[in-house]
């Protein structure tokens, strides 16, 4: 199988893909060079350090630095030095991974065959990969089953080389029959399929009203087909939203939009270059066959499969298909994208990298691991949490943070906050734990740190999931930094010395009944003072109050355990789920897990406080228990104090309404940071 790389603007003219050539028989072996390898050493340990600075928090991961247009221009590019067969695999010139030990990714491209579907995704992807995409030249007639041969020689002399490895496998339309297929034949290697609305259901497919019409179409008229098959394929909106900035004003917006999307049609026509008649049929063909193939090895699939599936896909029935492969793959996940099309991977507001952030399937063993495979978040991440999809909800709060300088000042902002760790902060939960949006975005944007959030094991267990599965807020949480809470994740977390943010009080108050509003659910026993001090972590108190100016409480646990249909579920929610502390006594034990009734109010504002730094570095408390107590009761006593202080100066706050904010706002700039009390 050849490796060459066909010559590309965007895309290396040379073989860059790390897959070491197989030596030949006959070729005498070479003695190895001593100054070679340690000249490589020493290249690899500059790169895993320039890795490692890399991957810190709000890193530059390159995404929304290609378009649509990129795309047309390599596969314009790959078509004038196509080559002919047989299909190979090329490189990216972007992939440069910034990680020890990146796993392998391969990409399998649509009907298209041509392999810089992934184009936009390349540089965020290719920190954290080895990326490779398969291309099938035009001319190529390999049957599907010579096509699953070229992709498993692959795998197979991956998994050899790397057997604890797992090797990732991206196939969009026809290339997710392909993954599939060569999942099927190889249960024991470990793959991770992402399937982009895959062809697995091709014999559904919207399109075969105008079967016909192309088969009869003479070459001469054969340019109208692209145009034909673009009001199925994709969403031009979302493909031309690709080249707008973010944040823009609305006027900026639609003006760029007006740019965008009339210079975006013209380049439909390559399709007819990419896709010429005869190919067609022939693609059309392959397309039946690689379902017919697929579908009927979906038993044998052993991979862990997660689909991403486009509601707005107008070429196949996708999101029904959802429902289909959920029900017969072993170890499948959905992830529902309601507003985008058929060529997902393309279009506005899609991030490969950041969903397989937020799905956890990012690993570089056999299992995942919450310390050492976590990617912290990228600026474009930030940008679009903080900036797009949560700026109304920032608005609505407006949360004001103070801290405490080691003299006993209390200031605007984190300054009394330690910019190193190890950290540990604790604090008070508010109702749902809506005070977390606000303290993630707070910690990165001012300290560059990620705040990894201790949380319920239930928030990550899949075995909740279903079908019709979308992206959500906890989903979110992964990407910043969220892990289950236990003895050995905070272990690992204190020895790399990083931010750790716990809430003793768990569940039960982040779950809290009507009227119990800022109290505080600990055990009696010390659960992390004697761990932080052998580790010499700070401490940090804090407290949140707000929740009560943002919504009140309709029907909490003991109102719906008493309807009986509501009852059930939450029994059967919470029949499996993970009881945590269940052998204390007291109201801590009480953590089942369901969804309170909520009444909206006009927002007022969210107050943070954290308290003065508690060094336990040189603290005489890992062997005497008594001592750890005192430090134990003294961090909560602190946080009972601050939230009485916010509770009692948000009275002096002239900003605390809405009205009052956005009238500031409205005369001084959106931007512009509301006042608030005197500390």
């Amino acid at each position: 199988m050849s490796f060459a790389v066909p010559s590309l603007p965007s895309l290396s003219p040379l073989p860059l893909c790390n897959h070491p050539a197989r030596p030949s028989r006959s070729s005498p072996r070479r003695s190895a060079l001593p100054a070679a390898a340690a000249a490589a050493a020493n290249a690899e340990r500059e790169r895993a350090e320039n890795g490692r600075s890399l991957m810190r928090a709000l890193y530059d991961d390159g995404f929304g630095s290609a378009s649509v247009k990129d795309y047309f221009d390599a596969t314009r590019a790959i078509m004038k030095d196509d080559g002919g067969p047989p299909p190979r695999w090329f490189c990216p010139v972007e992939c440069k991974p910034s990680v020890e030990d990146p796993p392998l990714l391969l990409f399998l491209p649509g009907s298209d065959g041509v392999g810089t579907g992934l184009i936009l995704h390349h540089r965020s992807l290719g920190k954290v990969f080895q990326v490779r995409c398969l291309h099938i030249p035009v001319n190529d007639r390999t049957p599907f089953e010579g096509l699953v041969k070229i992709v498993e020689q692959t795998i197979k002399y991956e998994h050899a080389v790397s057997p604890k490895r797992p090797i990732y496998i991206v196939g969009e339309s026809f290339g997710g029959c392909l993954a599939l297929a060569v999942a099927a034949r190889n249960p024991t290697i470990d793959l991770i399929l992402i399937l982009v609305n895959p062809a697995t259901s091709f014999q559904k497919n919207k399109v075969q009203p105008l079967l016909p019409v192309v088969e009869a179409l003479p070459s001469n008229l054969h340019f109208t087909v692209p145009y034909l098959l673009s009001f199925v394929m994709g969403n031009p909106l979302k493909m031309a939203m690709v080249s707008v900035a973010d944040d823009l004003p609305p006027q900026q917006t639609l003006e760029q939009l007006q740019y965008s999307l009339p210079s975006l049609l013209p380049l439909l026509s390559e399709l007819s270059n990419i896709i010429p008649k005869n190919t067609l049929l022939w693609k059309l063909k392959l397309l039946k066959s690689a379902a017919a193939y697929t579908n009927s090895r979906l038993h044998a699939v052993e991979a862990e499969v997660l689909l991403l599936v486009s509601d707005n896909d107008n070429l196949l029935p996708s999101a029904e298909e959802a429902d289909r492969l959920w029900a017969s793959l072993k170890n499948c996940r959905v992830r529902h994208f309601k507003d985008n099309g058929h060529t997902l991977l393309l279009e506005d507001g899609i991030n490969l990298l950041s969903i397989i952030k937020a799905t956890r399937i990012y690993r570089r063993s056999r299992q995942h691991d919450y310390v050492t495979d976590f990617l912290p978040p990228t600026i474009s991440e930030f940008q679009k949490s903080f900036k797009r999809d949560n700026r109304w909800y920032d608005l609505l709060v407006n949360p004001i943070m103070f801290s405490t300088l080691k003299d006993g000042t209390i200031v605007r902002g984190l300054s009394g906050v330690p910019n190193k760790g190890p950290v540990l902060l604790v604090g008070n939960h508010m109702l749902m734990g809506m005070e977390l949006n606000s303290l993630y975005e707070g910690f990165v944007r001012e300290k560059k740190a990620v705040l990894r959030g201790m949380a319920h094991p239930v928030l990550f267990a899949t075995k909740y999931e279903t079908s019709s599965q979308e992206m959500t807020r906890f989903d979110e949480m992964s990407i910043y930094g969220a892990l289950p809470v236990t003895p050995i994740n905070m272990y690992r977390l204190f020895a790399r010395e990083e931010f750790v943010l716990l809430y003793p009080g768990g569940a039960r108050e982040a779950l809290h009944r009507k009227g119990e509003e800022y109290k505080l659910f600990w055990p009696d026993r010390p659960e992390f003072v004697r761990m932080a001090a052998k580790f010499g972590v700070t401490i940090i108190p804090f407290g949140v109050v707000g929740e009560d100016d943002v919504a009140q409480l309709v029907l909490d646990y003991n109102d719906l355990k008493d309807l009986p249909l509501v009852r059930e579920w939450i029994e059967e929610m919470n029949q499996d789920a993970v009881r945590l502390r269940a052998d204390i006594n007291g109201e801590i034990s009480n953590q089942e897990i369901y969804i309170p009734g909520l009444l909206p109010k006009l927002p007022g504002r969210f107050y943070f406080l954290f308290g003065k730094p508690i060094e336990t570095k040189g603290m005489d408390i890992l062997k005497d228990r008594r001592n750890a107590n005192l430090v134990y009761l003294n961090v909560k006593s602190e946080i009972e104090s601050i939230i009485s202080y916010l509770r009692r100066k948000r009275e002096e706050d002239s900003y605390r309404s809405l009205t009052q904010r956005l009238l500031y706002q409205a005369t001084w700039g959106f931007s512009t940071q509301v006042p608030s009390f005197e500390p």
